[in-house]
């Protein structure tokens, strides 16, 4: 165990899904120090966003809850969420045991300066006032025009040096070097907003991938047709995913791996300077993303369906070298997921987790300690008056249940890792299909949630044709809508 209190370093990217990231990747894929954390940590191979969408996922992080218990299904104000009360939070309860702690990138609470318990914030509002003021004011990043959930890749319109993504690793070598009290442990929330579109990599990172074997996109026999659940068509087709050509899929997944990279190489500037100062070693490291991203499966893009790619993130925890029993080089094969966070790190930072939290200790799970590990794990998206879906997985079967029209899937992600085939209905698995079913309806009622009623799972009627509503609504202005600065003049 520990002798003393570690520093703590999570690194969070955005919109990564789990088969972009090591050995889960394709084999052309650059990412020498996270294949570096992985080998020395704890791989979790069955982490998901049990909310894929991106203030759920990190408000699962914050509190320790997953999405039915912290009440934040969609993307929403951050402030005022009884969830996010300042003296629970994560970075609370570390500074309660001596910690230092700052958040470094894209934290997407609202309002953005809201600082649920941090010492210290800096955010992507800060960025673009530096670039501001280095006289970049006609020339901003993603002055291309794209939006931020769009599959059409572009190149960045500044140097490598002056992207957001080296602007976060340089303050967070900043905070390590310089602005930290050195005789006190720190915790440093550092999150990178990219490969969040647009897919937008600078040079070289832009080329790295163009002539690679890039992996085409997957369908399902549910994807198509009147097979597709009509919630899940809605998304695509309102956005016009399914109607990229694949011509632009090829280049966005090439774009998509190139910020992939760039986050990995400036991964590494922090590391460096981590170890200039001999802290590498013994500092307690995290590694994931808040959900993933379609990239055109399933004719889909962007996110919040608990599919594969949507859903499954790269989850890794490295623990510092002076450790015993360090479970470095394993894999595990446990459901985890994002509530999981605040457990492990304030169980390994000395205190006890609130009695109120969902998740788990993950160094716990690794080493066997837990009495009742996690069997399975619920999501979902929408409100908490429509939800979207209802999902349960266990890290091999998965089941998904949408209340509009009432539709339902089944996967075996061993036989069929892509859910390329829905097995409701098969009667080889009707047993399977039953046991999950009933299993997601005891858990709502259990909760006592409300969208579970009479012991059956509510149903929505359904909605409008999507076709006449087609339109690209995936483009809500320049990257820099969310924050106050404006950029455009």
């Amino acid at each position: 165990m520990a002798t003393q209190q570690p520093n703590i370093l999570l690194i969070t990217t955005d919109q990564q899904r789990f088969d972009a990231s090591g050995s889960a990747g394709p084999s052309f894929l650059r990412t020498p120090h996270y294949d570096g954390l992985r080998h020395e940590g704890i791989d979790f191979r069955a982490a998901y966003a049990d909310c894929p969408i991106c203030v759920p996922a990190r408000v699962g992080i914050m509190t320790g809850r997953y999405v039915f218990g912290h009440q934040m299904p969609g993307n929403g104000a951050t402030s005022g969420l009884p969830a996010m009360q300042r003296e629970r939070t994560l970075p609370s309860l570390l500074r309660a045991l001596g910690y230092q702690t700052a958040a470094i990138g894209k934290m997407h609470f609202t309002p953005q300066r809201a600082r649920h318990g941090f010492d210290e914030m800096i955010i992507p509002d800060d960025y673009y006032r530096h670039m501001q003021r280095l006289g970049y004011g006609n020339l901003q990043p993603m002055h291309h025009g794209l939006g931020q959930n769009e599959l059409y890749p572009t190149m960045a319109t500044v140097p490598e040096a002056l992207t957001l993504t080296s602007w976060t690793a340089e303050q967070c070598l900043e905070y390590i070097r310089v602005r930290r009290d050195p005789t006190a442990p720190f915790f440093l929330w550092c999150s990178f907003a990219k490969p969040h579109p647009p897919f937008d990599p600078p040079e070289p990172y832009y080329s790295m991938y163009r002539h690679s074997a890039i992996p085409e996109p997957v369908f399902g026999d549910w994807s198509e047709g009147e097979a597709c659940p009509p919630a899940f068509a809605r998304n695509r087709e309102k956005q016009s995913f399914d109607l990229a050509p694949p011509e632009v899929i090829r280049e966005a997944r090439a774009a998509y791996y190139g910020t992939i990279t760039q986050i990995d190489y400036n991964m590494g500037r922090v590391f460096a300077a981590l170890q200039d100062l001999g802290l590498f070693n013994d500092t307690l490291i995290v590694y994931t993303s808040d959900h993933g991203e379609f990239l055109g499966d399933h004719h889909a893009g962007a996110k919040s369906f608990f599919h594969e790619p949507s859903a499954h993130v790269p989850f890794v925890v490295r623990l510092p070298q002076c450790w015993a029993d360090r479970q470095h080089g394993t894999a595990v094969t446990s459901p985890a997921t994002h509530a999981d966070i605040l457990p492990t790190l304030v169980t390994a930072a000395g205190g006890t987790p609130p009695p109120d939290v969902d998740g788990q200790d993950l160094i716990a799970l690794a080493r066997g300690q837990l009495g009742e590990p996690r069997r399975y794990l619920e999501a979902m998206a929408g409100s908490m008056s429509e939800p979207s879906h209802l999902s349960l997985t266990d890290g091999r079967w998965k089941y998904m249940y949408y209340p509009e029209g009432a539709v339902e899937q089944l996967f075996d992600l061993e036989t069929d890792p892509h859910e390329l085939r829905n097995l409701v209905g098969d009667p080889a698995y009707e047993d399977k299909w039953e046991e999950l079913h009933r299993t997601l309806v005891q858990r709502h009622e259990a909760r006592r949630s409300p969208f579970v009623t009479a012991g059956k799972l509510i149903s929505l009627p359904l909605k409008h044709d999507t076709t006449r509503d087609r339109r690209n609504t995936s483009w809500p202005g320049y990257h820099t809508e969310m924050y106050d600065v404006d950029v455009r003049h």
